[in-house]
């Protein structure tokens, strides 16, 4: 949703960050342009005045003007200030001190409130809580069918007395199922409330009533986060006509600009809680202020991303990998798959990539992935029989050629597969070796390296115009070197020294003797 806004802010910060000082005329410069950026992504105008003041302030002040990078510290002053626009801090809910703890959602139909409730009720579940979802919203057609079905795939209990479509007393439903939760033992009230299609005292006055009823500990307002500059006064309204404590964004993973997120905050007084990503119930998490923002600068997300790897990996596949590469085992085609199921796991790979620092300047490659070539590689791995998961030296041409046919790809991609797979392995080797894990090349059982009753000694390589024996892998593709770093392995034995080491030693020792 941010990517036109960190495109921009990425291109204005880059036109300042080769300065060694900056003048306040390149400051007013340089918010101008913030200022445009933010208008262009739908932010109310009132929130921009507020942003860019705040911005020039600082940046004019002594903690810009007497830095060593001045660049560097007005995106700091920036970041800083998005993150206070957008709330300042991470809110939690408020549970009450005795359980039932009430949720009402509110906001205008179509905002996604309904699959929002789902998605409540399956984020407090994994939270050790235990939600009931209540169907309050009688006048949609088949709203309450729909919460059946959410609560279903969410493994949650829904209280749904009533077949909605106009039928049925709202008021009632939400009073009745506080004493239900009660009776049923959870310890969650989720209460979703019926809209329309634009703001009208009939709705605010069932809402009003709703509240009255069962008097919540969080209102929660849900807006689409795609509706741009209408949202402000969707918000206000709500604010006036309800009383909201928190605010809702579903559709965060659409093409839109994105200007409700960092209005609606800043309107209504009231901290945004929880964001919706996607269309399933798992694209759903608490809202950190400061992690948006860093994302729309484009310095990544790596908090959210471990947090969602650590979600995906189960503890037991984590110990397993430790074990192995604490023995020292060979990294196979079997953990490879496991690996990749689980990235999977953590939604589209894009979306996985932008959370990575520095990423953001990659994002039309980033775009242009295709998710199902993990589907093809998962494919190419369990077309092959366990043995050769565990030991792929035994893949030869003929059964690359049976792989191939078994998972419906060329023997040129079962090569690349191949191919990748053996530079992890090296990759997994270097990396247990460098860790002390006992990874690496193996011990021999040489008189050179083992004698009786003395110490062994490391048998010295030697390197004839050749490549030394225990020389690194080369980087698997599509990596690179950091700038400035050599890359030695694009040497060619021809530019080598011929050097007898083993004579060059003998020498030496006789010097020194």
């Amino acid at each position: 949703m941010f990517d036109a806004l960190s495109d921009r802010l990425s291109g204005i910060f880059e036109s300042i960050r080769g300065k060694g000082r900056l003048t306040d005329a390149d400051i007013d410069a340089t918010a101008r342009e913030i200022r445009l950026a933010l208008l262009e992504a739908d932010v109310a105008l009132p929130v921009v005045k507020t942003f860019i003041n705040q911005v020039k302030e600082r940046c004019k002040g002594a903690e810009v003007s007497k830095a060593l990078n001045p660049a560097q510290q007005i995106i700091k002053v920036v970041n800083e200030e998005l993150v206070a626009i957008l709330g300042g801090e991470t809110r939690r809910l408020n549970y009450a001190k005795q359980a039932p703890t009430v949720i009402m959602l509110a906001g205008l139909q179509g905002a996604g409130k309904t699959t929002l409730a789902g998605k409540l009720a399956k984020w407090l579940k994994s939270d050790e809580h235990s939600p009931l979802l209540v169907a309050a919203d009688l006048q949609r057609p088949n709203a309450v069918g729909q919460l059946q079905v959410l609560a279903g795939r969410a493994g949650v209990a829904v209280y749904a007395p009533e077949p909605g479509s106009g039928v049925g007393d709202p008021v009632k439903v939400a009073t009745d199922s506080i004493e239900e939760a009660r009776r049923k033992g959870h310890d969650v009230v989720i209460v979703d409330t019926a809209g329309r299609l634009g703001i009208d005292e009939e709705m605010m006055q069932q809402a009003r009533e709703i509240r009255d009823a069962v008097n919540p500990d969080e209102v929660l307002f849900v807006i689409d986060a795609m509706i741009g500059q209408d949202a402000v006064n969707t918000a206000e309204a709500f604010r006036d006509g309800v009383g909201i404590t928190g605010v809702v964004l579903s559709k965060l993973d659409g093409d839109a600009r994105g200007g409700a997120a960092l209005s609606v905050r800043h309107v209504t007084g009231q901290p945004i809680m929880f964001a919706s990503t996607g269309e399933k119930l798992e694209d759903f998490d608490v809202f950190h202020p400061d992690r948006m923002a860093s994302r729309i600068l484009g310095m990544g997300d790596m908090l959210t991303l471990i947090e969602q790897a650590e979600a995906v990996f189960e503890e037991d596949q984590k110990e397993e990998m430790t074990q192995k590469l604490l023995k020292g085992e060979d990294f196979t085609l079997e953990d490879f798959l496991e690996q990749m199921q689980a990235i999977r796991k953590m939604g589209p790979i894009g979306n996985v990539l932008k959370m990575m620092p520095g990423m953001g300047q990659m994002r039309q490659q980033i775009d242009s992935i295709d998710d199902k070539q993990i589907d093809r590689t998962s494919a190419i791995i369990r077309s092959m029989t366990p043995a050769e998961r565990r030991d792929s030296s035994l893949i030869n041409g003929s059964r690359r050629l049976r792989i191939a046919n078994g998972s419906g790809v060329t023997v040129s991609e079962v090569n690349q597969l191949l191919s990748r797979f053996k530079d992890a392995q090296k990759m997994m080797r270097g990396m247990t070796g460098a860790m002390g894990l006992g990874g690496g090349t193996k011990a021999t059982k040489s008189p050179y390296n083992k004698r009786k009753g003395k110490k062994a000694k490391k048998k010295p390589v030697v390197r004839r115009g050749g490549q030394a024996q225990n020389a690194a892998p080369q980087l698997p593709a599509g990596m690179q070197l950091p700038p400035g770093m050599p890359d030695l392995s694009q040497l060619n034995a021809a530019d080598l020294p011929d050097i007898d080491f083993e004579q060059f030693l003998k020498d030496q020792n006789k010097k020194d003797k």
